[in-house]
């Protein structure tokens, strides 16, 4: 991680985004700063701090996932969110949940692969230029010797039907110009390059394709260590050409995307990966209540939920798990749960899965302050965001503040009548209140304005009727 935030820090960053929920705020905060502080203690005595886990409490829509979310991207560190429900005991088909960890390791991979290509997207980004330039003057390319046969590919690719190494690649060809004028040629297209002179200039270029194995070749459960045996043959056959025709600037992309690949060391972005994983990841376990009641408590063909609960005890104790890309221990992963807990009770789950999620933080529902908050404050409020789609069409939407207010009452009164879905109903509500200016904006070219009487007359009758409103809002 970097620069290390203060929890207070923490909590006003958290601030610009999720609306209220103060306690749940500094839950979080207090348990991203110790891993700085964990990281400062002395190494006997780091291996025997674990996380403290949380359990968020707290009906939908109230910022339980966006907290986490946040929480993740201010720290810089893999951040997965999964569904409970998602996962089977033991001995039932679906998925198990071990794949949790393997997703977060999978999450972590394309952050540090992310951070590597843009270390050494300038080299790349030369290299790519060359081979442009390689592509318009083909007489000044440099002589470059033949590469050998791989024979074991070549026997590899007879066997699984790719004999594209058996045939002998066709020698570069030679430069045909002197040297001094070649280089007076590449200088000059080089420079026309970076000024756009060729972006439109069609080309046909040759991309590589990893070659892939023929379906059944290999079984078994691919999240579970099979993927290496694939990925390793995979490596060894030959890898297929393709021919492309292409404008240059979009071979320009692909060839700096290739070179990046050959530039990036990928045994030390897995490692790197799996280390961040392990020291900074985040799981988000939502709808953590659907899985809690003891066993029998429901009948029907259900399939167990204590067993899925007994499954990903390990996981939050501490284990570790093999992923295609190494082992990874989960000790130091934080585990953060949420659920609504409307039939059930935090007590419902296993006494040992309670007591891995020691921190609980009950999260408060939305009022109509906090819907009008929502709509305006934070840095990607709704009313922005819909101020700068219609703006697109020319229209200059404007939002009075007793309109926002009557939107907020309106959303209010819906979720009292029928479900509770927090912030979510604003969504609903004002698709419905600029159904009509969305629909007419690219006729229009004017400034709108949305106060509490057009709310009304748009939202009223609707509101009004419990069956209309359960249906439409």
């Amino acid at each position: 991680m970097s620069a290390p935030l203060t929890p207070r820090e923490i909590v006003e960053a958290l601030d610009h985004y999720v609306v209220g929920q103060s306690n749940a705020k500094r839950a979080v905060a207090i348990a991203l700063r110790n891993r700085f502080r964990r990281a400062s203690v002395p190494a006997e005595l780091r291996g025997e701090i674990t996380p403290k886990n949380i359990l968020m409490i707290g009906p939908t829509g109230v910022g339980k996932t966006e907290i986490a979310r946040r929480l993740a991207a201010l720290a810089g560190a893999p951040f997965v969110k999964v569904e409970a429900t998602k996962y089977t005991e033991v001995g039932y088909v679906g998925r198990d949940v071990e794949s949790m960890v393997r997703d977060l390791v999978e999450q972590s991979i394309r952050m540090v692969t992310q951070e590597r290509r843009e270390d050494v997207r300038d080299l790349a980004r030369k290299q790519a230029v060359e081979r442009a330039i390689d592509l318009l003057h083909p007489e000044t390319r440099a002589a470059q010797p033949q590469q050998p046969t791989n024979a074991f590919a070549a026997t590899l690719g007879s066997i699984f039907g790719n004999n594209a190494a058996a045939q002998p690649s066709a020698p570069p060809p030679q430069p045909s110009v002197p040297a001094p004028e070649a280089q007076r040629i590449r200088e000059q297209t080089r420079d026309e390059i970076a000024r756009g002179f060729y972006d439109v200039r069609l080309v046909e270029i040759e991309v590589e394709e990893q070659a892939s194995l023929p379906i059944g070749v290999i079984g078994g459960n691919m999240d579970q260590g099979s993927g290496d045996m694939g990925e390793m043959l995979g490596g060894l056959l030959p890898k297929r050409k393709k021919s492309k025709r292409v404008t240059l600037a979009d071979a320009l992309r692909i060839f700096e995307d290739e070179e990046a690949e050959k530039l990036i060391d990928g045994d030390a972005v897995k490692r790197e990966a799996i280390r961040r994983a392990s020291e900074d990841g985040i799981i988000f376990i939502d709808e953590i209540d659907k899985i809690a009641g003891r066993e029998g408590a429901r009948g029907g063909p259900d399939v167990s939920r204590e067993g899925v609960q007994r499954d990903i005890l390990p996981i939050v104790e501490g284990s570790t798990v093999n992923t295609k890309h190494g082992s990874i221990a989960t000790d130091h992963i934080l585990f953060i749960a949420a659920g609504a807990f409307h039939m059930s009770k935090p007590s419902d789950l296993i006494p040992e899965l309670q007591g891995r999620f020691p921190i609980r933080v009950e999260l408060d529902s939305l009022t109509a302050e906090d819907f009008v908050t929502i709509l305006t404050q934070p840095r990607s409020a709704l009313v922005a965001q819909y101020k700068a789609l219609l703006a697109a069409d020319g229209v200059d939407l404007k939002f009075t503040d007793d309109g926002i207010e009557s939107i907020a009452r309106f959303a209010m009164e819906v979720n009292e009548r029928s479900e509770n879905i927090g912030a979510r109903r604003l969504h609903t509500v004002l698709e419905r209140v600029l159904e009509d200016i969305s629909f007419a904006a690219p006729d229009v070219e004017r400034e709108l304005v949305v106060d509490a009487p057009y709310v009304r007359e748009r939202l009223a009758d609707i509101v009004g009727s419990a069956d209309l409103s359960g249906y439409i809002l």
